[in-house]
């Protein structure tokens, strides 16, 4: 992380800047518009049926991955990465839930059901959630494949040989990794997978970086550790 101090930068005229900044909004708006039109392929994705079930432990009881909807048709899971033996989970998912804290209310107006699922056992994750602060729902995935199934969760035995993660195989992986998926559950009550990311396609849900883009010291993550530096490194979408 680099200090406060702000280096000397190319100073101009106001009438300079402003033709430079047109020229960037221009860009701005492409990028803009094809944002959009990944959104709306995104959506367009097929639907791949659950039919393992899955079961998690929450405050309220061991639920299906079905019975997490709560009521919504649409599910969204960040993956939270805190393994079963650790004492804390990782700083770097803590950042991100802290950006979307109190959110799944908002997103409940608008029929989806926001959660973290982590493999830890749920006493952990209850203790974190009260140390923190944090209103947003968890629930654990412990003594079930699920965290595997979608990726997040390896055998440490398998690492030194490379595992797939962002749907390559790789290798410098922890044993849990973050990521976040999406559901749908249907009027009969069948639930499908409809989209996952992970690496640096978890940005686009971290408040704070979206407002640190616009910053003259922009994210600011130099000496930061892992994972920020190995996404970085890896060029992980």
């Amino acid at each position: 992380m680099s200090t406060n101090t702000v280096s000397r930068h190319h100073v101009a005229t106001r009438e300079q800047w402003l033709e430079q900044r047109l020229q960037l909004l221009k860009e701005e708006k492409e990028l803009t518009r094809r944002g959009d039109e990944l959104a709306r392929r995104r959506r367009e994705l097929p639907w791949v049926r659950i039919d393992k079930e899955y079961r998690f432990e929450t405050p309220d009881g061991s639920k299906t991955l079905a019975e997490l909807f709560d009521g919504c048709s649409q599910l969204l899971v960040y993956h939270f990465m805190f393994g079963p033996d650790w004492d804390e989970a990782c700083k770097s998912c803590s950042f991100w839930i802290d950006n979307v804290n109190g959110v799944d209310v908002h997103l409940r107006h608008r029929d989806v059901r926001a959660l973290a699922i982590s493999h830890a056992p749920l006493p952990k994750l209850e203790a974190y959630k009260k140390r923190m602060g944090w209103s947003f729902p968890f629930a654990s995935s412990y003594g079930s494949d699920f965290n595997y199934d979608f990726g997040v969760s390896f055998d440490p035995k398998d690492l030194d040989g490379g595992v797939v993660y962002n749907y390559v195989k790789q290798k410098e992986l922890n044993e849990e990794m973050p990521g976040v998926s999406a559901f749908v559950k249907t009027d009969d009550g069948s639930v499908y997978h409809t989209y996952s990311a992970f690496g640096r396609g978890l940005d686009r849900i971290n408040g704070a970086y979206q407002l640190l883009d616009l910053t003259p010291k922009g994210r600011d993550e130099d000496g930061l550790e892992w994972p920020m530096e190995w996404l970085r490194r890896q060029d992980q979408y």
